[in-house]
């Protein structure tokens, strides 16, 4: 089968991807330890790829994926298979299924400790310092020149700098 041999060496290497048997194939969808990852399972009947491929989520690895999102997965997975009848899918299956991961678990619920840590970074406390940074670029060269004789060598303006000069 050529598909098989294709398939073979695209994924040498490749950690998410299995031989069940020279007809079945699984494919690991994100990193291992990614609350968001799942595993696809493609089977050829006898009569593919004229006739669809058998994809499966039912692999244990799945087990913490609601039956919905697994229904909706495969569904759009169907949709791929029914475009591509007649040709060699596996591949663009498996690679459909990655470029779509995030859309496919946008629903799954992620342990709480995950979105805590996200929400930490979202108010990055690095966001003043940068807009102030931004500012100082646009000073002419005299302004920054009038900036520094101001300023003693800490950067500190020295008491009264803006005080208004009665004596003239």
């Amino acid at each position: 089968q050529m598909e098989l041999e294709a398939l073979r060496s695209i994924y040498e290497g490749d950690l998410c991807f299995r031989e069940l048997s020279p007809v079945s194939f699984q494919y690991r969808i994100g990193e291992s330890g990614d609350p968001k990852a799942f595993l696809i399972e493609v089977s050829w009947p006898e009569t593919y790829p004229q006739t669809a491929p058998v994809i499966s989520m039912d692999a244990f690895f799945n087990n913490t994926i609601s039956s919905a999102i697994k229904q909706s997965i495969l569904d759009k997975l169907m949709v791929e298979v029914e475009a591509n009848l007649g040709t060699a899918m596996t591949y663009t299956l498996f690679e459909y299924a990655k470029d779509n991961k995030e859309v496919f678990m946008e629903n799954q619920r992620v342990n709480t400790v995950t979105s805590v840590s996200n929400s930490i970074s979202i108010g990055t406390p690095d966001v003043p310092p940068s807009k102030k940074k931004e500012k100082k670029e646009q000073l002419s060269k005299t302004q920054k020149r009038k900036l520094a004789d101001k300023t003693d060598n800490k950067g500190e303006l020295p008491r009264g700098w803006n005080w208004v000069d009665v004596i003239k």
